[in-house]
């Protein structure tokens, strides 16, 4: 069942998360789909579908927090600007 559309998307998603969200949200949920079809890859006895949508809000939360009940673009620190260095 993996999703053609951000249309497609569950109404938690769809209702709260930024669009670029969603498109991350739709692109890891397709991902895993396709990555987990074999139960045996899968942790414990959790579903397909399960398993992907995990997968997708781990997706999410790497780029994204939730502040003050919205989802917001995380602030990356620069990997070249270390504190300390000269």
């Amino acid at each position: 069942m993996p999703y053609d559309t951000l249309d497609e998307l569950p109404a938690p998603v769809r209702e709260n998360l930024p669009k670029h969200a969603q498109e991350i949200y739709k692109e890891a949920f397709n991902s895993a789909w396709e990555e987990y079809a074999d139960p045996k890859k899968r942790r414990s006895n959790a579903s397909r579908e399960e398993t992907a949508h995990k997968i997708a809000w781990a997706a999410v939360k790497h780029s994204y927090e939730k502040k003050e009940g919205k989802w917001v673009k995380k602030q990356m620190i620069n990997p070249r600007c270390v504190i300390g260095d000269k």
